[in-house]
């Protein structure tokens, strides 16, 4: 564990919210999993870093109830995923951003993501590669904006940034950037954790 990773925990936990690290991933899937009940339903807001772990498959195939909209065909679909997801028993999200002072910084064009990290599920779990750890609010901002033309790609959008690979602070209809949200303390009728791997995660 490197001195910013001890830094980002040591001030997680200053903040009221549980911090853990592993420097492998299978190792902090594992965590995870024993983390959660059998039976407990599983909401999970769109994050790359959740599932290119393979964490919903592990989930569904051992039995869980998950509610992802990225495993629905259909718009009514995703939004019915997205709404039982927010009342689910555990959430789970990456994060844009982590500071090195103990701060989630996240930015949603829908905001069904933030919501459910701040209100709802009764537990609260954010899987974050080391990658996303920055030194203050102002780093992170500026890394979620130089990195959410990546995003962009990947569903396909017509947004400035897509082309240019720059935040343009667009006015496009397909803007990705609409909702930013700053968790700087655990809300505090959550039970909050953040799992920090020792890899490069997600955007």
């Amino acid at each position: 564990m490197n001195e910013s990773v001890k830094k980002t925990i040591e001030a997680l936990e200053k903040h009221n919210m549980k911090a853990s690290y592993f420097d492998d991933s299978d190792t902090a899937v594992s965590y995870l999993m024993g983390k959660i009940g059998d039976g407990a339903t599983v909401g999970i807001g769109g994050s790359m870093t959740v599932y290119s772990l393979g964490i919903p498959q592990k989930l569904i195939e051992r039995g869980n109830r998950v509610y992802f909209h990225w495993l629905e065909s259909t718009p009514e679909g995703m939004d019915y995923a997205r709404d039982k997801a927010q009342k689910a028993d555990v959430y789970l999200s990456g994060t844009n951003a982590l500071t090195e002072d103990g701060k989630l910084v996240n930015i949603d064009g829908l905001g069904n993501r933030v919501a459910s990290m701040i209100f709802g599920p009764k537990k609260v779990f954010v899987l974050c590669g080391v990658n996303k750890i920055t030194k203050d609010l102002d780093a992170a901002l500026k890394r979620i904006k130089e990195n959410t033309y990546k995003n962009a790609r990947r569903l396909k959008l017509d947004t400035p940034c897509a082309h240019t690979e720059k935040c343009n602070d667009c006015n496009s209809p397909q803007r990705m950037c609409s909702v930013t949200t700053i968790i700087e303390r655990r809300p505090y009728k959550t039970e909050f954790e953040v799992i920090i791997i020792g890899k490069e995660l997600g955007y």
